[in-house]
């Protein structure tokens, strides 16, 4: 089911989620493979790349294209094949 919180494509389900303190973009791929984009609530701060939802950060990034970039690599994928659920797509602005 694909709603303004989850999408699917090219074997990535992406689900976006908001917890009390972070906005989170977690990527699953048909392989078992995961990636997370997380960021501050209210929006404004650097995105911080993890190897899943409650991984340890990577790195940071002021701009979503390169915190899609680095998940994308962590999938083996493009990051141009990632899936992003509208409710994410003002991640990084």
């Amino acid at each position: 089911m694909t709603d303004d919180r989850t999408a699917d494509a090219n074997g990535i389900t992406a689900t976006y989620e908001e917890t009390e303190t972070e906005r989170l973009l977690s990527f699953e791929r048909d392989t078992g493979t995961t990636a997370a984009i997380a960021q501050n609530r209210e929006g404004y701060a650097m995105l911080k790349v993890r190897p899943a939802a409650d991984g340890d950060e990577l790195e940071r990034y002021y701009g979503f294209d390169m915190a899609l970039d680095h998940a994308g690599e962590l999938l083996g994928v493009s990051p141009h094949d990632l899936p992003i659920p509208d409710a994410a797509a003002d991640m990084g602005m």
